[in-house]
């Protein structure tokens, strides 16, 4: 099943960051996964962006902290 592809632009909007910060997190290697789609343009799908979010979803401090602890995030 292919999903709509979002633009930098409207994955940043969605996340509240700006389209440089998402560049770095890509570039880094801390954001959501993305899609290359040439060699200078990428695009994200909505799924990959939830699932990103969720696995950065904690309850308390204390579960986000034991999480960087086994060297998550």
């Amino acid at each position: 099943m292919i999903q709509q592809l979002l633009a930098p632009a409207e994955a940043a909007r969605l996340l509240g960051v700006s389209v440089r910060s998402l560049e770095r997190m890509r570039v880094a290697g801390d954001g959501p996964p993305f899609v290359r789609i040439g060699k200078r343009r990428v695009a994200y799908t909505a799924g990959c962006m939830e699932a990103w979010l969720a696995s950065r979803t904690f309850d308390h401090r204390a579960a986000e902290m034991a999480r960087r602890a086994k060297g998550g995030l």
